[in-house]
């Protein structure tokens, strides 16, 4: 912004508005008194006094222009800081209220299978299919012996598998996470603690399996050999989250920080985050793990991170300044990490977490969060307008600023050039020898 303070001027003014001819005289605008030097005396002081203020004029609308400049900027970044407010508390509330369904607007994967939601019988099924894994073995204990198998010390730390302790309400959006994990970790063994870890494989004393004891052992039993490697997750070695939750949440979301772009706005299309997605049973939210944590901030939070979820491939590469730990868009996209990028088709996965029931997913105060919701896109449509406008006022305020501005400079330029003509043509005094 242009300041002229405290600045010596040479100013060029006409005698009177009709007279051609032109008197010129210096003004230091620091000092109140101004010295004229031309070669009419009279009316001298008359024209400082105009010179002083004209100059003092034009300083003051500047100062005026460049007040109301700050003002509307003010306002813009004060009215853009509501609105980044106003957007976290309507993605906040989505995410609890599962807006992220196809009869939403929300667009499909390119090759999504059209197939109904898996519920969570199906998905144990598709576990059990999975003959030679720790997983189905696990499942089947569960279907067809539970009694037997809760009371085996084996099994009382095991508290299930990742693909049956979280549910997702939008089948694509399910998919889409389980193919980030893969069929590895969706199959992984979750105990509570590493006393139960230990149990599940016991080894002899040259370090081999004992597959008479542990997990081994219980598959023969059932006509279940157990083959090759497997996951085993244990909570309490698991680092948790340990920020804030999102406050009157029943199912205790992390209150994270939304990402934002180089110029401080929230990147278009952003949905929010994976580990919030998941809905968990009520018994699974609270004091789970032995240090007291639920599973979210242990388990889903150690398995997705602040993994990003976009509407579209184009809002998730537009937002790649800001992602950090992944993202994914629901037409199929995903990037696994900062410069890991999934390219080609969406995979038919057939084992994904199952649907989330509505009594489940929908908190008591659902009619109440849609009203909010609602009330809130309005003040935001509202703020946008008052945004645009305090644009308009600023464009216009810089106008008149840079308008003035340049008719300063003129101001300074013409009496800038006469005070170097008068230093040229003064003739320096003569010194008479004594």
């Amino acid at each position: 912004m242009f300041h002229p303070n405290n600045m010596q001027l040479a100013i060029r003014i006409p005698t009177s508005p009709t007279q051609d001819s032109t008197q010129y005289m210096q003004v230091d605008q620091s000092d109140s008194s101004c010295v004229v030097r031309n070669d009419t005396q009279n009316g001298g002081f008359a024209h400082a006094e105009y010179i002083f203020n004209f100059s003092k004029k034009l300083q003051e609308d500047l100062q005026t222009f460049g007040m109301k400049i700050k003002q509307h900027e003010d306002n813009i970044k004060f009215l853009k800081t509501q609105k980044s407010k106003l957007d976290e508390s309507i993605l906040d509330l989505q995410v609890i209220l599962g807006k992220y369904n196809h009869s939403s607007g929300t667009p499909v994967a390119e090759n999504e299978i059209h197939s109904h939601p898996q519920s969570d019988e199906e998905t144990m099924q598709q576990i059990m299919q999975q003959e030679k894994s720790a997983a189905g073995i696990i499942c089947k204990l569960s279907a067809h012996h539970s009694i037997q198998a809760y009371n085996i010390m084996l099994t009382k730390d095991v508290l299930g598998i990742v693909a049956r302790l979280g549910k997702v309400d939008d089948d694509n959006l399910s998919r889409l996470l389980s193919e980030y994990l893969g069929m590895e970790t969706m199959l992984a063994i979750v105990c509570r603690t590493y006393e139960g870890v230990k149990a599940l494989e016991i080894y002899d004393k040259e370090g081999c399996i004992n597959k008479s004891f542990g997990i081994h052992g219980l598959g023969a039993s059932i006509g279940r050999n157990l083959d090759g490697r497997f996951l085993v997750i244990c909570l309490e070695h698991l680092r948790p989250y340990v920020g804030d939750f999102i406050a009157n949440d029943p199912q205790r979301r992390l209150d994270l920080i939304k990402p934002r772009l180089p110029n401080g706005e929230c990147p278009p299309g952003f949905l929010g985050f994976a580990v919030n997605m998941i809905d968990i049973d009520s018994m699974h939210i609270f004091c789970l793990a032995a240090n007291g944590y639920g599973l979210r901030e242990t388990l889903f939070y150690s398995l997705f991170s602040r993994l990003q979820v976009y509407k579209t491939r184009a809002d998730m590469l537009q937002a790649l300044p800001c992602i950090s730990d992944g993202a994914l868009s629901l037409d199929g996209g995903i990037i696994k990490a900062t410069g890991v990028f999934c390219l080609g088709n969406q995979e038919d996965v057939q084992l994904r977490f199952p649907k989330a029931s509505m009594k489940s997913s929908l908190p008591e105060n659902y009619i109440e969060s849609a009203r909010q919701i609602k009330e809130l896109k309005w003040k935001k449509e509202k703020m946008i307008e008052d945004i645009k406008r305090e644009h308009a006022l600023l464009d216009n305020s810089k106008l008149n600023f840079d308008r003035k501005k340049a008719e300063f400079l003129k101001f300074l330029a013409e009496s800038s050039s006469y005070a170097a003509q008068q230093q040229l043509s003064a003739k320096p005094e003569r010194l008479t020898p004594r």
